[in-house]
């Protein structure tokens, strides 16, 4: 996430360096507004012209909300703008999204995001949803409730779709069956869907409440984004806490069936969310994938040649050949024999300028003196 449209807050252009620091050369932006598609298309300039040290910006979305006319309006802007894609959140209603899906399609734009809490996801994936985030609705696919559960949301939106999801969590989560969630993972895996589980979110959920002072990637936070987390930073409840364990859970059950299915899966992060620091946070996610069945290399894959196939931007990034955009990621030990290698960086190319330690090491240096 670059934009801070909800709270109206500056650009994490901060996150910049944190990223290429950490070997990221390419993001996926998942909620920019209309508006912001010329300031992305600035930064995507820049980069290609050596003037800004930042990753590869390789898909931009805007979000559709609102009631189904709003929704299929800002669609309709998103193609205005040339965005990459429509994002879609899970509380917008099924007739919106429909209508979503099919104005996207007239103006040959992709959706991703959210699978809206209304509409069963192998309804989606048939239906031509690229990407789904964070699981969004497989959980549910994954019980014998889905079709009860699904149902009672199909007239809600807004606010009162997320109050009803939120209460459901519970008794979705308890109903898991894993025979079920195969046959879902194989259903999907005959689609072209491909699966952004973001494994880290559940996995830092679970972390107790601490002291972000004492962590030494804090420093290289902008002082509003230090005042989001912090206020964030709540202790939960022993209900939260015990849902959010299960949530872990199957979240992990999940992935693993999907693996095991061939569904394409791809790392993403959800960064500068609480406890997701940017650039740091991908190896967290490369290595909670191989914790659920990845091997190392076909972790590395579902952060390089997947989503540049399930993006349509194959030709030119995620493999090393001749011809393609050099963005290449030199580490000092194998990470095929272990996937934490992949923070040992030894130095970046970044559209084919060389980044080496020192340089590197330099751009965290001016990361930590502009957050102060």
């Amino acid at each position: 996430h670059l934009f801070n449209n909800w709270s109206k807050r500056a650009p994490n252009t901060w996150s910049f360096p944190l990223y290429v620091a950490n070997g990221v050369t390419g993001v996926r932006e998942m909620a920019a507004g209309p508006d912001d598609i010329a300031r992305v298309n600035r930064w995507r300039a820049a980069v290609d012209d050596g003037t800004l040290v930042a990753p590869h910006i390789l898909a931009a979305g805007v979000v559709s909300y609102g009631s189904t006319a709003e929704a299929v309006q800002r669609a309709g802007a998103a193609a205005d703008v040339h965005a990459d894609f429509v994002k879609v959140f899970s509380n917008l209603s099924a007739a919106s999204w429909h209508a979503v899906l099919d104005e996207a399609g007239k103006r040959g734009l992709p959706v991703a995001g959210h699978v809206p809490a209304g509409v069963p996801v192998l309804v989606a994936a048939k239906a031509g949803q690229r990407t789904v985030e964070h699981l969004t609705q497989v959980f549910e696919a994954c019980t014998p409730i889905e079709n009860e559960v699904v149902d009672a949301r199909k007239a809600l939106e807004g606010a009162a779709l997320d109050e009803r999801i939120e209460a459901d969590e519970p008794r979705v989560l308890a109903a898991f069956d894993a025979g079920v969630c195969d046959r879902v993972a194989h259903a999907l895996a005959k689609t072209p869907q491909g699966q952004v589980p973001a494994l880290v979110r559940p996995w830092f959920e679970l972390r107790p409440a601490h002291d972000y002072s004492i962590d030494p990637r804090w420093k290289y936070l902008r002082p509003d984004e230090h005042a989001r987390w912090e206020r964030n930073a709540v202790q939960l409840t022993p209900e939260q806490r015990t849902t959010g364990a299960e949530r872990w859970n199957v979240a992990r059950q999940i992935a693993a069936a999907l693996h095991r299915a061939n569904v394409p899966l791809v790392a993403g992060t959800d960064s500068p969310m609480p406890d997701v620091y940017p650039g740091w946070a991908l190896h967290d996610e490369l290595e909670r994938l191989v914790d659920v069945g990845l091997t190392p290399a076909e972790a590395l894959r579902a952060a390089t040649l997947a989503p540049a196939k399930l993006f349509g931007i194959a030709t030119d990034f995620g493999t090393i050949a001749p011809g393609k955009r050099a963005d290449l990621v030199l580490l000092d030990a194998d990470p095929l024999h272990d996937i934490r290698n992949t923070r040992r960086i030894d130095g970046v190319v970044l559209d084919g300028r060389w980044l080496d330690r020192a340089a590197l090491d330099a751009l965290l240096a001016n990361a930590a003196k502009a957050a102060e």
